[in-house]
């Protein structure tokens, strides 16, 4: 049923359609809505869950970790400060193999302090075992936690996930969302079938100390299933599609890029203000695609490198900075790329929630045409 409906209600919705049995969080803008809202249908009896309550965002996922290995279906959300809180338990929930999905409303993080959108909080948790997918607009923010859970619970996977969305731009704006009914969601997410779980009667031990002869292997393990993840993600989003006529497979999605010369690769919801750039300037006779980047862990390095096969220049537009370096999603295209001769710069921009805007957008492309990249974006040089 098609309704208009603020991002994170849309997104708490899909959660509750998905029937967690644990939802443990700590209120944090611009996340405060999802958690809110879910509350409140576990007071009102809309949600059969435990709602834990908890003094930080270190607490809410260790309670998230301890309800999972006991085996309940569980959920949390947060964002900036709260991930950056996180950081040793996010570790700690993917090294124990748990599927937990968390919503990320990303956010700038401090210092100086910020509340408007960026994506360096999730980004900087990229290498913590964590699948990372990253939705254009609501409509794609609420279907990918039912893909979430799903690919997350297969035995051949048993990872947490993150569902990151544009804080604020997408968090609080209200859009057409078409919501599942809980009878098209139980067809799809079957009931959590956990793996192995905490039991007294059968006892055995998450997460437990690992001298050198065991810790490598382990982590060889996990970047396993990562990898199995990108055949499940594809699978769980065909079937999604043939359900519900709104098919994830594709890890990467294209606009306009066939017969392009200039591709520009982003995620999020920037990737709508390319696309309406994209259609001024080929109504101007630029031919200018897009590649957005829907799940950036597993990173699509064979997706990537086909679909920009045969381009002549690629833009990377990063709304994060890995200090010292460049932005985070150039650098990987980069090495998807690697032994192309195709030229890949990357521009980072939109920090701290700057808007971007679809003369941006065509300045970059001027820029990567003339070869110029590599460089912050947008910066007003008034105030270095």
């Amino acid at each position: 049923m098609l309704e208009i409906v603020e991002g994170s209600h849309a997104v708490a919705e899909a959660v509750k359609l998905c029937r967690p049995q644990v939802v443990s969080a700590y209120p944090i803008t611009p996340q405060t809505h999802i958690v809110e809202a879910l509350a409140d249908m576990v007071a009102n009896c809309q949600l059969d869950a435990d709602y834990i309550t908890v003094e930080n965002e270190l607490s809410a996922l260790s309670a998230c970790i301890g309800a999972s290995a006991a085996g309940s279906r569980v959920y949390s959300a947060t964002t900036s400060q709260g991930l950056a809180l996180m950081f040793e338990v996010c570790f700690n929930a993917a090294g124990m193999r748990l599927p937990i999905v968390m919503t990320i409303a990303n956010r700038a993080l401090g210092a100086p302090l910020s509340i408007w959108n960026d994506q360096q909080d999730s980004i900087s948790l990229r290498d913590s075992g964590w699948l990372q997918f990253y939705a254009e607009d609501n409509q794609e923010a609420t279907d990918l936690h039912f893909i979430a859970y799903k690919v997350c619970e297969d035995h051949s996977v048993l990872l947490p996930a993150m569902v990151c969305f544009d804080g604020f731009i997408l968090s609080h704006v209200y859009e057409p969302v078409d919501m599942l009914s809980q009878e098209d969601v139980d067809r799809y997410l079957p009931p959590f079938n956990p793996y192995q779980r905490l039991d007294a009667a059968d006892p055995i031990s998450f997460g437990m100390y690992a001298t050198p002869d065991y810790y490598h292997e382990f982590r060889y393990e996990i970047d396993n299933a990562a990898k199995r993840a990108k055949e499940v993600i594809q699978k769980a989003g065909k079937e999604f599609g043939t359900m519900f006529g709104r098919d994830y497979s594709a890890l990467v999605e294209g606009y306009r890029l066939d017969d392009a010369e200039t591709a520009i690769v982003a995620m999020g919801s920037i990737c709508g203000t390319i696309k309406d750039a994209i259609d001024e300037m080929r109504a101007e006779g630029r031919k200018v695609g897009l590649l957005k980047i829907r799940v950036f862990r597993p990173f699509p390095s064979e997706e990537i490198a086909q679909a920009l096969s045969n381009v002549k220049r690629v833009a990377v537009l990063d709304k994060d900075i890995s200090l010292g370096a460049k932005g985070a999603v150039a650098i990987e295209v980069r090495d998807a790329l690697y032994g192309s001769v195709t030229p890949v710069k990357g521009y980072v921009l939109g920090l701290g929630g700057r808007d971007v805007r679809k003369k941006d957008i065509k300045e970059i492309v001027s820029l990567v045409e003339k070869g110029v990249g590599d460089q912050f974006f947008g910066l007003r040089r008034e105030l270095l």
